[in-house]
């Protein structure tokens, strides 16, 4: 917690709402000294070339692995994810280091494209001063899909992780920093004020992962001097189970998907749509299975679901929900409050002339609504400015043709919608202004460059 007068910030736990830690405040006015220190760095740092920058990070890949129990234990701590969500966060993080520092190193080495006339040498240069600001619900991985490309590259990076997970995002980039050199790395803490002066700062690109609102003004702040931006926004995912789904199984990932970290994953199923022929069953497969769910402090292995990371965002969600009720929808389990904690609910006769079922709720809800036919379906899935992900289950060429005609960026068959070890993850509509992981992905912390020269004069290798 921390105001604009704060020298401190403190983590509070969410479940226990005790002290987890302090940071000092990074004040506005030494924000400008701090980003001219990471452009001074940045010259040696770029210096490095690509296959030196990787080799220096490679170790961070071991420390990463022996310290995942305690940045496990700290995002448990700081945002109330369960432990064995939490600990399998830190854990394939430092798993997939490594893997990410070769497909980022894969993504930049220097292509040579030739017709008739001329050979061209196409670089992946840095674009200089990057700033990362990263989001409370996954405080690690989110920050290693933004700072570890920008520094393969050859960008120095400045780190703002969320004021509500401070120091899991510190004690990440003090690993880092174990290895890099000074400057390259620079962590500030704070809420809003810091962040605005970070993308108002001489810096050359920003990634930031969060809300909508906010993505959409730092697109505002960033367009006078044409600053390079990547922004992974908020979403409202759709689940369509059609009339030949295999209606166990859609039950099952509706109730994981829906709670898991207590619904604020950018990529929860915030909405569903199933078909009226197989409604009945569905629904009382998916209040059977949340009936199930333990929750309480998520410091104890059984539990399943946590708080929510504040009051604030505990409000937001019983608010959408109060109006849901007021609006004509039905709880059929859940629904309770304790503190920062509200019990995993789920909603039928749900509508579109619902709040709830247009605006993102980041939150323990389960939201049906009943639909006719395929293309009712897909009518309603479209009806939003989101588009990040969403999910189709049914037979496949089925599920597949339906998918196709889905406005987002990733849509899973008969799973999540993650793809393939290698594929961005990438949002569409306002869900999302370029994109982050997989080769392409890493590509878009790059300024391309081309050298291009005659035929005639190259020389030949042998």
């Amino acid at each position: 917690m921390t105001t604009a007068a704060s020298t401190t910030l403190d983590s509070i736990n969410p479940a226990t709402l005790e002290v987890v830690g302090t940071v000092p405040v990074t004040p506005v006015e030494d924000i400008p000294s701090i980003v001219a220190n990471a452009r001074n760095a940045q010259k040696a740092w770029a210096e490095f070339d690509l296959e030196a920058r990787v080799e220096l990070l490679r170790p961070v890949a071991k420390r990463l692995e022996e310290e995942a129990g305690r940045i496990g234990s700290l995002i448990t701590a700081e945002m109330g994810k369960s432990t064995k969500e939490a600990q399998g966060e830190s854990a394939y993080g430092a798993q997939k280091f490594a893997s990410e520092l070769e497909s980022a190193y894969e993504a930049f080495i220097p292509e040579e494209v030739c017709d008739e006339n001329t050979k061209s040498l196409v670089y992946r240069d840095p674009f200089g001063v990057s700033v990362a600001i990263t989001p409370w619900n996954f405080p690690m991985l989110m920050p290693q899909q933004c700072i570890l490309p920008s520094l393969v590259a050859g960008n120095t990076v400045i780190f703002k992780p969320s004021e509500e997970t401070p120091l899991v995002g510190q004690a990440y980039a003090d690993i880092l920093n174990e290895v890099l050199p000074e400057g390259v790395l620079q962590v500030i803490h704070g809420a809003d004020d810091q962040g605005k002066a970070l993308v108002s700062s001489d810096i050359n690109l920003v990634t930031f992962t969060g809300s909508r609102e906010v993505g959409a003004k730092i697109l505002t702040a960033c367009g006078p001097d044409l600053k390079r931006v990547i922004l992974e926004l908020g979403g409202k995912d759709a689940l369509i189970v059609l009339d030949d789904a295999d209606i166990e199984a859609a039950a099952t990932f509706a109730v994981h998907n829906s709670f898991r970290n207590a619904g604020q994953v950018c990529v929860s199923t915030e909405r569903i749509y199933v078909n009226d022929a197989i409604a009945d069953e569905f629904e009382a497969l998916v209040i059977s299975k949340t009936e199930e769910l333990k929750q309480g402090n998520p410091s104890k292995d059984d539990v399943a679901i946590g708080p929510m990371v504040s009051s604030m965002q505990r409000d937001i969600v019983l608010q959408q929900l109060d109006q849901a009720i007021e609006d004509g929808a039905e709880v059929r389990c859940g629904g309770t409050t304790n503190e920062n904690f509200i019990t995993p609910t789920v909603l039928t006769g749900c509508s579109h002339d619902m709040r709830i079922m247009h605006d993102e709720t980041f939150g323990p809800v389960c939201c049906i609504q009943r639909v006719s036919n395929d293309e009712q379906a897909v009518e309603l899935a479209n009806d939003t400015p989101y588009g990040l992900g969403g999910a189709v289950f049914g037979e496949v060429d089925h599920a597949v043709s339906i998918a196709r005609q889905l406005t987002t960026g990733m849509v899973g068959i008969n799973k999540a919608c993650g793809g393939a070890e290698g594929t961005p993850w990438v949002g569409a509509c306002q869900s999302g202004y370029g994109y982050h992981s997989g080769r392409d992905g890493h590509r878009q912390f790059t300024q391309v460059r081309t050298v291009n020269i005659p035929i005639h004069q190259v020389k030949p290798k042998y």
